[in-house]
């Protein structure tokens, strides 16, 4: 999330991904929003995965003026906002929503990351807290009109109601299966989006954009210029610069500190590995130890009883606004049914026919399959027992599943059973053995530790027939044979002392047990040892200075002589005329035309630029022509940068709100912030997770 000016709130529409396992869907919620009634007008429009919080981030070190708990601060709550508790399992949950969110390929940092976003999800759920206390206090509400409205219409009214029909309740249960909210939490959670929303609707009201500065932001978008640019290449001039002896020298004697130990420490190893891969050769796995291994672990080995089934589904309509649902139309429904089935018991093939009639489109194209299912997994009780009844191969009559007619075929059915023994072997066996082959490795290890203290690890090796492998000196990063890199080891060996007793290091791929016969500490290196990297170095530096000043010299002997071409020849710098670009496009040798290019579109024709300097290629440009954007294309665009220009007032309109509520609340004591709790979630954790 872009925060902007970390001094400032900004106001942010935080998106919340909610995972499976804790949600317990409510089936009377279901019903009661399908059945007719005075209040009960539409039908579910969406269980919403997205709760769009309009919030604003401070990201200020101490937290403003924000008041400190003391030392009877409540244990396991980070804040208090007007009095209500913000708990540290509530921060820790948003903010591995915010890492599943904004980090997904984290991996193994995403436990460094935690400490950074833990502050933010903190502030997150302040400034949320903070809005809803203003909110009451102005006396918004959402009411249930408010909330189903808002279920209906909100970001995923159109996946559950595709054509404004509701995708059906196996549809449905299995989009809240992913929720990890109990129907009250999601629904207040909605609710207090819908006065989040109130809220910012009234602040940002005062948000206005004219039609003036609608056209001069879209000219400044959709403007375009051609321009001859003149390019110097840092490669170029590299190659015209050959530093004298005593330049390098004093180079390195004015750049020395940076030099500094830069020679990593270094130890020279023997050790000997134990490779689990060549244990796993040898282990052999008894038919004995495969059934213990069996018997143990048999509930892992438990299949329910599962049917693969097909169905044709005829849809009910839907009731109207007025509560009430359309009987011609149910009659219809059930008509179509019934023509199903009479087919299916004329000999037609159910596949077929499922895809002729089926109203479930995720099923319909693949002939009504639903696949290995639980015969218990169908939402209407009635459906259920009509599976469990069915026989392989039989065919339903038309059931009346309340929100549809629904016609199942089994194609096969399997009882609950446990695998047997033959039919697990294949994935026990390489278990057993893996884990046979790690505690022989461990054995064999600690065996051969034991007799090296004791003896040498030389005579230990040698009486065990193994090989001890010696390394030159070598840094924390080599590969080293027989073990290649692995951090683990090399965190082992490089706290260590020189001829220490010899020590057990765990490998990824086993053990191995080393002594550190030598260490060379961190160096500072010799002229001589870096003269290629001082060297490098110096050209860098100083084709990077000769690139700035020749560049500069270029501008003004172009805008001099009025004359950007000629300029170039006598430069020995390449000329090349652009295409027409925007304000967001490329150019070659020039890069974007947001950086420091962007000086085009200020420029006249003819007009010539200063210096542009990217770091590789330093550049002066002279517009050759402007080209306006016509009148159809601002007709095209002008609603979509209204809409734009208004967005961004009306986000600043209520970051400065939300900035100064905060502010008064915190003088006034009502934000409180328990400083050892915050200290616990945010303080960083090293590479070993501590």
């Amino acid at each position: 999330m872009n925060t902007g000016d970390p001094t400032r709130a900004v106001a942010a529409c935080f998106i919340i991904k909610v995972s499976a396992h804790n949600f317990g869907v409510n089936y009377n919620m279901i019903r009661f929003l399908q059945t007719p009634g005075p209040i009960k007008k539409i039908v579910l429009g969406g269980l919403l995965t997205i709760i769009c919080a309009l919030m604003a981030i401070t990201l200020i070190p101490g937290f403003g003026n924000s008041s400190f708990l003391g030392t009877n601060a409540n244990a396991g709550v980070v804040a208090t906002v007007d009095g209500e508790d913000i708990p540290t399992t509530e921060v820790q949950k948003q903010a591995r929503q915010i890492l599943e969110q904004q980090y997904p390929q984290a991996g193994a940092q995403t436990q460094m990351l935690m400490p950074f976003v833990a502050g933010r999800a903190t502030q997150i759920l302040i400034n949320q807290k903070v809005l809803l206390t203003e909110a009451h206090r102005m006396g918004l509400r959402a009411t249930d009109d408010d909330l189903r409205h808002y279920l209906r219409q909100g970001p995923l009214g159109q996946e559950l109601f595709p054509g404004g029909n509701f995708v059906g309740e196996n549809a449905y249960e299995d989009f809240v299966s992913r929720l990890n909210y109990t129907i009250p939490q999601f629904e207040q959670a909605l609710k207090d989006e819908i006065m989040l929303n109130k809220l910012r609707g009234l602040v940002s009201a005062g948000a206005a954009v004219t039609n003036a500065e609608v056209r001069q932001q879209f000219e400044k978008q959709n403007t375009k210029v051609k321009f001859d640019y003149a390019v110097i290449k840092k490669d170029d001039v590299l190659k015209t610069i050959h530093p004298a002896e005593a330049e390098l020298k004093a180079y390195y004697d004015r750049n020395k500190q940076t030099y500094v130990n830069s020679i990593p420490e270094k130890r020279q190893l023997k050790y000997v590995v134990f490779d689990n891969t060549k244990m796993l050769a040898q282990t052999q796995v008894s038919q004995q130890e495969l059934e213990a291994y069996y018997d143990q672990h048999r509930d892992e080995y438990r299949v329910p009883e599962q049917v693969e089934v097909r169905q044709i589904l005829i849809k009910k309509p839907l009731p109207g606004n007025d509560g009430n649902v359309d009987q011609k139309a149910v009659e219809v429904a059930r008509a179509k049914a019934d023509e199903a089935l009479k087919q299916l018991k004329a000999g037609g093939n159910f596949a077929d026919l499922a895809k002729k009639y089926s109203e479930d489109t995720g099923t319909a194209k693949n002939g009504g399959s639903l696949g290995w299912i639980k015969p218990d997994a169908f939402p209407a009780q009635q459906v259920s027992k009509a599976v469990a009844s069915l026989a392989k191969g039989a065919t339903s009559e038309v059931i009346d599943a309340g929100y549809a007619f629904v016609i199942l075929h089994v194609d096969d059915k399997q009882e609950a059973r446990v695998k047997t023994l033959d039919e697990v072997k294949a994935q026990i066996e390489p278990l057993i053995k893996q884990q046979k082959a790690g505690q022989a490795a461990q054995r064999e290890s600690d065996q051969l530790l034991t007799e090296a203290r004791s003896t040498s690890l030389e005579k230990a090796a040698a009486a065990k027939g193994l090989q001890v492998i010696t390394t030159d000196f070598v840094t924390s990063k080599d590969v080293l044979p027989g073990i290649g890199n692995d951090p683990q080891f090399m965190n082992a060996v490089f706290s260590q002392t020189a001829n220490a007793p010899p020590d057990q290091a765990q490998l990824h791929q086993g053990f191995a047990i080393y002594q550190v016969t030598a260490i060379k500490p961190p160096t500072t290196p010799t002229f001589e040892e870096i003269r290629g990297r001082v060297e490098q170095e110096f050209k860098n530096e100083r084709a990077a200075q000769l690139l700035t000043q020749k560049t500069q010299e270029l501008a003004d002997r172009a805008k001099s002589a009025h004359d950007l071409r000629k300029a170039a020849k006598e430069a020995g710098a390449e000329f090349k005329t652009s295409d027409f670009v925007l304000p967001d496009g490329q150019v070659p040798d020039v890069g974007s035309m947001t950086g420091p290019a962007a000086v085009a579109f200020t420029l006249k024709p003819g007009e010539i630029s200063g210096p542009i300097n990217s770091g590789n290629t330093g550049v002066v440009l002279s517009v050759v022509e402007r080209q306006a954007p016509t009148e159809q294309d601002f007709a095209a665009k002008k609603d979509q940068i209204r809409d734009s220009l208004m967005q961004s007032k009306q986000n600043e309109l209520f970051g400065l709100f939300v900035e100064n509520l905060r502010n008064q609340m915190e003088k006034s004591g009502k934000v409180k912030i328990n400083q050892k709790e915050y200290e616990a979630l945010t303080k960083p954790r090293t590479d070993e997770g501590e």
